[in-house]
């Protein structure tokens, strides 16, 4: 084949359709959804929840920035950047020294998607990856969680609810309300209402599809009726509903077909509850995500959809 036709070829999936927004649009869509619950963090944590958060937007822009002058490429970093800083800010504690938030960025920009080219070729989530990094590097001061106060408010250092026992017992009316408006211990995008917020308005455009963020909170809700925990806690509590709409409707690495974004939803579900009853880890959205992460090539290899206009054709008696 001619060298010059291979570099302007590119093989796709197909048939394609227009879907009414184009790429940036729907980037540009996406990052305003999670302006929804980083605002909801700040208002709960104040100014550490603002910091960790810009701390995060500048240290991504810098070390895209950097990756793409050692590489040769235009200096202008993508919208996946800002996505990028805030998904990784919005799973982080409000307490986080700066530096590691810092740490944690360069490593989701350099090391989980521009060492795998860059935007649209990684495998991993580059905000899951850095996180999961920083849980293994920096277990103590990831694991620190901070009481909401809002500005001004003294930072007191409590226990996350799911590390507290709390799941094991039907949770009331206070507890579940808590969860839902981020009073309660834990990461700055820990309000569960605000999340829903941004998630919906997701799959009202037809950005995302409902039925894996469906499947996701499903099978974590099943699994824990079968282990006799209370289901509404452990999807409220936690990054079940941050993941749900932001993490497993990625779709870089994400199955391409709906068939296959429904069986990475109820994988990372089950292996979610599975880390959580029976792990050292009180969450394990991220491990469960990043492990069906690394499952989507072989799920795209066994779930294809059937020619467009096709029909089955029956073998009759000859």
């Amino acid at each position: 084949m001619n060298s010059a036709f291979k570099d302007k070829s590119r093989l796709t999936t197909g048939p394609h359709l227009w879907g009414g927004f184009s790429t940036n649009r729907i980037m540009l869509i996406t990052l305003a959804t999670l302006l929804i619950p980083a605002a909801g963090g700040v208002y709960q944590y104040g100014e550490q929840a603002l910091w960790v958060i810009v701390v995060c937007i500048v240290a991504c822009y810098a070390a895209d920035i950097l990756c793409r002058k050692l590489r040769g490429q235009p200096l202008r970093p993508d919208m996946g950047t800002p996505i990028t800083a805030l998904l990784l800010a919005l799973s982080l504690p409000p307490g986080l020294p700066l530096w590691i938030a810092a740490l944690g960025s360069f490593f989701g920009i350099c090391i989980v998607k521009e060492a795998f080219g860059g935007l649209g070729q990684n495998i991993f989530n580059p905000a899951l990856g850095a996180r999961a990094f920083l849980l293994a590097s920096f277990a103590a001061p990831m694991t620190r969680w901070i009481e909401p106060g809002g500005f001004g408010a003294d930072a007191i250092t409590t226990a996350s609810p799911l590390a507290g026992g709390t799941a094991a017992e039907p949770g009331g009316l206070e507890l579940y309300q808590a969860l839902l408006f981020g009073d309660a211990p834990g990461v700055i995008a820990s309000g569960a209402l605000f999340l829903m917020v941004g998630g919906l308005i997701l799959v009202i455009l037809r950005i995302v599809d409902f039925r894996a963020p469906v499947a996701y909170i499903v099978s974590v809700a099943l699994i824990a009726l079968a282990f006799g925990e209370d289901p509404a806690f452990h999807v409220l509590a936690g990054g079940v509903i941050f993941g749900a709409f932001f993490f497993i409707t990625d779709p870089v690495t994400t199955p391409v077909h709906w068939p296959g974004r429904v069986i990475f939803a109820v994988g990372a579900g089950v292996l979610t509850m599975l880390i959580r009853l029976l792990g050292a880890a009180p969450d394990g959205v991220t491990y469960a995500i990043l492990i069906m992460n690394a499952l989507t090539p072989l799920i795209d290899r066994y779930i294809k959809p059937g020619p467009m206009g096709a029909k089955e054709v029956k073998s009759g008696p000859a």
